[in-house]
């Protein structure tokens, strides 16, 4: 029942929405674990070595490993759980595998639903392992409780080059194969990068930086320790929080400012793209395609779509009152739109700090089929959005 509930969510069966309506109040019991990574950092092999141990002090453990989609064929070989295969038998063990489909952030679309499927059926510790990620792959920030970020020995410059990607989102930092030459620089090298993280971060938790042989578990007994005590500090059910609607009068006024941008940008209403709804950090719009919104071959033209994605970005962003500027942008296209079509984009916020801030757009029909996937970043500038506006209106008069 477990794994076909999972396939409705995965595959986006019309019955996944009374799913996971009937899951909500069972949800927040379960510990989730999130472990990221460049390739090859070993995060499988860790995963195996855990799960020995969680067993051993008499937990249910769930597994969602995801990984890559071939940008060719559309196919992801699913090869994670190969590694963790000798507890995948286990009675109190559940692994699944989930292909990214284009998704950018380092996980599939359907990973937090996935999760909430698992949580409600009693497991004690989610883990998450994402695919192998790079600087900006960091949407397992929003669904963790805790961030566990794999770092193999030899990584040199390599710490300098990612510290202000997923490096800065960890709780814990790991140096996997710890039996290898240059583990012990690595590791001096991420204490020395902890020193850059804000004092506000290091408040409440001092990140560790530990060191494990998965092959031979040394280490894993005091990590999986490092990440009890983390639990206890943060609790359980951090995604659920991002969920709960806003205070009143904090959703009106953002609510209002953001229905105001939307009001004013001249190139969405020419578009026809509308604001729908709107909150702190959050922004759907609507656009149903019109004859002028088709390309050559007769579906929608692949730069709306980016428009109507982007569009929903700026107002997601902007909607703290403070100017926000767009400074890196993916998408993917996961198919055709057609005439008639009316598209949802759906922007919500990943990650967000002093200076940067992250968003994922979801653009689909109003079925709910995905039409595209959208990750941007934002540099925050410290600017009052209505101080810039008045400006504005003063340089064209």
């Amino acid at each position: 029942m477990l794994a076909r509930s999972i396939s409705l969510i995965e595959h986006g069966e019309l019955a996944a929405g009374v799913v996971s309506k009937a899951l909500a109040p069972h949800l927040g019991r379960a510990h989730v674990l999130g472990i990221t990574g460049a390739p090859g950092a070993g995060k499988s092999t860790l995963v195996h070595a855990m799960l020995g141990e969680l067993l051993s002090r008499g937990q249910r453990i769930a597994v969602v490993a995801v990984d890559p989609s071939s940008p060719i064929s559309g196919g992801a070989v699913l090869g994670d759980r190969v590694r963790m295969g000798e507890h995948g038998a286990h009675a109190n063990v559940f692994i699944r595998s989930l292909a990214t489909r284009g998704h950018l952030g380092g996980l599939s679309q359907s990973t937090e639903e996935i999760v909430d499927v698992m949580d409600a059926a009693g497991f004690d510790t989610i883990i998450i392992e994402t695919v192998g990620a790079g600087q900006s792959e960091v949407e397992i920030m929003r669904v963790a409780d805790t961030r566990l970020v794999a770092c193999a020995p030899g990584m040199g410059d390599n710490v300098q080059a990612i510290k202000a990607g997923i490096l800065e989102i960890a709780d814990l930092l790991v140096v996997t194969k710890s039996d290898l030459p240059g583990a012990n620089a690595t590791a001096r090298d991420l204490k020395d990068m902890l020193h850059l993280r804000s004092a506000q971060a290091a408040a409440t938790w001092t990140v560790p930086v530990l060191q494990s042989c998965a092959t031979t578990a040394a280490g894993v007994v005091e990590l999986l320790d490092s990440i009890a005590q983390h639990a206890k500090v943060v609790g359980h059910g951090r995604r659920l929080m991002a969920r709960r609607p806003p205070k009143a009068a904090v959703a009106l006024d953002s609510t209002a400012l953001v229905m105001h941008l939307a009001s004013v940008d001249p190139f969405a209403q020419s578009l026809g793209i509308r604001c729908i709804e709107a909150g702190k950090g959050t922004a759907t719009v609507i656009l149903t395609l019109q004859e002028q919104h088709l390309n050559f071959n007769g579906t929608c033209h692949g730069g709306l779509v980016f428009a109507l994605a982007d569009s929903a970005f700026g107002l997601a962003s902007n909607s703290y009152g403070k100017v926000a500027a767009g400074i890196d942008a993916h998408v993917t296209y996961q198919q055709a739109a057609r005439l008639g079509d009316c598209l949802l984009a759906r922007a919500t916020e990943v990650s967000r700090s002093r200076k940067l801030a992250v968003y994922r757009v979801d653009v689909t029909r109003a079925d709910g089929a995905v039409i595209s996937s959208f990750t941007g970043t934002v540099y925050i500038t410290g600017v009052d959005i209505a101080a810039a506006a008045a400006h504005a209106a003063q340089e064209t008069m």
